[in-house]
């Protein structure tokens, strides 16, 4: 299986037992694997552990708001955010590499992705071969037919769910993934939560958070060629701006357990990013117009007629400018009896396209059910977590804690 992650990986799919969450600025890319594995996990809420601001950005190089004593726990870490914002950030030693939710700082550095440097930003495309996701593990039915990508209309603002690309920096250099915008239940209206894949904010079991995470909803909204973008104003690639993350949350089972081609936090493969503009005060739901609500009731695949996924795929054939979806009646993937099964449907979609949303109609309303997490090297299909009771609980603190930030 082929997994979406940073340095352009796709990433599919596991559940989460909950979440880690860190104080986050910075540019995401996804990273993800598909194989056996011998962890345990577990859905539990008490494994859930957050950590964030209790103020926000300015957007300039000094005045980032952090919560009492987190700048001094950084210090003693070696991490001083002011040499940070000035280029510090590219040390990736392991020393200097923070992995737990506590230790998560990212501030936001104004002018940082730049149209170019977007455009430079790899797809995760790290894989692993198809025969490892043995078909006689768990609950798992025969490889789906292909599904052609197709481009979505344009503008996307109007034809599509409200997705945008997720950057973020890594060790080995600037990543694309995908993501969703998703309604905030405690601030109707006002949402500043995206959802995605975990290996988009997180390396897994042997790294830790990336850096620089930021969101673009409805990136290159006419969907120009590269030629057309070439002299590009900001706003044509970026028409509702850039969103810094302040807040993340990963799974426990992500972060323990996840790897280059998934791992065994590969169903626990998902993340709740809070935001805030570069510029201005608006909220993210505001200025893009709409939010999609999460079904978490993990619908079994014989009551589902069909399942989308969408996403910025950057991988050859694609060039990751362009908003792609796939839809397809799922089927079910098992990478190992301890594991929960993961949503599968056909799709021609490569990197960078993992994090983006997987929809459903339910009640006659369009829902996000899952996100791109892994794939097969040969790029025939795409397999998603489950979001069940652990995700919800993940996505409920988000909300609860830092929604009204």
């Amino acid at each position: 299986m082929r997994s979406t992650r940073a340095p352009f990986a796709r990433s599919r799919g596991r559940r989460v037992a909950l979440a880690a969450t860190g104080l986050a600025a910075t540019l995401a890319l996804t990273a993800t694997a598909c194989g056996p594995s011998d962890d345990k996990a577990s859905d539990k809420p008490e494994s859930t552990t957050s950590q964030g601001p209790d103020g926000s950005s300015s957007g300039t190089d000094s005045d980032s708001k952090l919560p009492a004593g987190l700048a001094d726990k950084l210090k003693e870490k070696g991490i001083d955010l002011d040499d940070w914002k000035k280029g510090a950030w590219k040390n990736w030693d392991k020393d200097d590499w923070v992995r737990e939710a506590k230790d998560f700082a990212n501030p936001v550095i104004e002018g940082l992705w730049k149209p170019e440097r977007m455009k430079k930003a790899k797809d995760p495309n790290k894989t692993i071969a198809s025969k490892d996701a043995a078909a006689d593990q768990g609950a798992t039915d025969p490889e789906p037919t292909p599904v052609r990508a197709k481009p979505e209309k344009t503008p996307y603002h109007e034809n599509a769910a409200p997705v945008g690309k997720i950057f973020f920096d890594s060790p080995k250099g600037s990543m694309v993934c995908s993501g969703t915008v998703v309604k905030d239940p405690r601030n109707p209206g006002k949402s500043n939560l995206v959802w995605t894949a975990g290996h988009c904010v997180h390396a897994g079991k042997n790294g830790g958070w990336y850096r620089n995470i930021a969101f673009v909803p409805a990136y290159n909204d006419l969907g120009k060629s590269e030629a057309a973008l070439r002299n590009a104003a900001p706003q044509e690639i970026a028409p509702y701006g850039q969103y810094w993350a302040d807040w993340i949350s990963t799974s426990n089972e992500w972060i323990n357990g996840g790897g280059p081609t998934g791992g065994s936090g590969a169903t626990y493969d998902y993340a709740v990013l809070h935001v805030k503009p570069e510029q201005g005060s608006k909220s993210l739901e505001e200025t893009v117009g709409n939010a999609l609500g999460v079904d978490f009731s993990t619908p079994a695949t014989q009551s589902v007629s069909s399942m989308g996924a969408w996403g910025y795929p950057a991988a050859p054939p694609y060039n990751g400018l362009m908003m792609h979806k796939c839809v397809d009646k799922p089927g079910r993937l098992s990478l190992s009896p301890s594991l929960p099964t993961m949503y599968r449907i056909g799709c021609t979609m490569t990197g960078g396209s993992s994090g983006g949303g997987w929809f459903r109609v339910v009640g006659g309303k369009t829902k996000l059910v899952s996100n791109t997490s892994i794939g097969p090297a040969e790029n025939t299909w795409l397999a998603g977590p489950q979001l069940g009771r652990g995700a919800e609980q993940l996505y409920d603190m988000m909300s609860k804690k830092y929604g009204s930030q």
